[in-house]
């Protein structure tokens, strides 16, 4: 495979997006370089194959900076990174909050995604950058993936307004430091610091930032387009209508009682009462379903219960 390349101009910066030449063993590899000064390579990985029983969606994203990036070996006795630094974990959340909802209902395979800066600069924050390489990376990778998504930082001087991707130094006199992240339809992540703006200055900047990371999400589409993999052969698992309706008809009033009871302790030992009781004569029998695909059942009935009740507008669980 050759290399695919797009730039465009973002802000003050030129971005440019590369693949095809590291990590090619990958599900998607993108190489994000920003002003030929910060580069984050972002790998993904993805198994095509989900562990059975699994009941939640294991994506990973690990975002680290080596201290190489800036040119230096870590000093004193240990001469290698540790445990992530809190800067890193809070980086890596950033990352997450916006892909993850863009996986389609049911999908339980493992994905993992790595961003590592292999260089940085004193001028900008290579978070962005890592963000806008997730979405390329994923693009191409043929994992189900309802994106792409684009990121933006913002900042806000009174003088001269809003401004796209500032600098270190601009940030330090700015009233507002916000990234956000999103589709080219709706924003799904925003996070923020600020100096008592009104609410219009703070939705003004979330608009703004969508506006103007259209152009990333169109050259990820760009990317895709010439380097893209085949999409995967994946299909949602069937629901289990007639089971989650027998627990329903035989069993929905006394959980929808469980969830009015307020002490926390009393109302877990009344659901795990009712789940024994599910199990018990749900399953065990030959043709029967199995006591996890039981489980999984009254875990769904529950999540629809207190859904219903929130949406009908009864109290919470805490009485609100």
């Amino acid at each position: 495979m050759n290399p695919v390349i797009k730039k465009f101009q973002f802000g003050q910066s030129t971005v440019t997006l590369e693949t095809g030449r590291i990590a090619r063993q990958a599900s998607g590899a993108v190489l994000v370089t920003v002003d030929d000064d910060v580069s984050v390579l972002v790998t993904v990985v993805g198994s095509k194959q989900a562990d059975p029983g699994k009941g939640f969606f294991p994506l990973s994203v690990h975002y680290q900076e080596k201290t190489y990036a800036a040119g230096k070996i870590p000093g004193g006795f240990f001469k290698r990174e540790g445990r992530p630094s809190e800067k890193e974990t809070l980086t890596s959340r950033l990352i997450d909050r916006p892909i993850r909802p863009l996986f389609p209902e049911g999908f339980m395979n493992e994905v993992q995604v790595v961003c590592t800066v292999l260089s940085t600069s004193k001028k900008t924050d290579p978070d962005v950058a890592a963000m806008i390489g997730t979405s390329a990376a994923l693009a191409i990778s043929g994992i189900p993936f309802d994106g792409p998504i684009g990121a933006a930082r913002v900042a806000y001087h009174e003088s001269t307004g809003y401004l796209l991707n500032p600098t270190y130094e601009q940030l330090a006199a700015s009233s507002l430091d916000m990234v956000v992240a999103g589709t080219s339809e709706a924003v799904l992540m925003v996070e923020s610091e600020a100096k008592e703006l009104t609410e219009d200055q703070m939705l003004g900047a979330v608009l703004f930032a969508h506006d103007e990371f259209q152009v990333v999400i169109q050259a990820v589409k760009e990317l895709a387009a010439e380097a893209a993999k085949p999409t995967w052969d994946w299909a949602p698992a069937p629901e289990a209508t007639a089971l989650l309706a027998a627990i329903r008809a035989e069993f929905g009033e006394a959980i929808s009682q469980a969830y009015t009871l307020t002490v926390k302790h009393e109302r877990y030992a009344r659901l795990g009462e009712l789940k024994d009781q599910v199990v018990a004569k749900l399953s065990g029998e030959e043709g029967q379903p199995t006591s996890a695909e039981v489980k999984a059942a009254f875990g769904e009935i529950e999540y629809r219960t207190v859904r219903e009740n929130i949406v009908n507008g009864k109290p919470r669980i805490d009485g609100r």
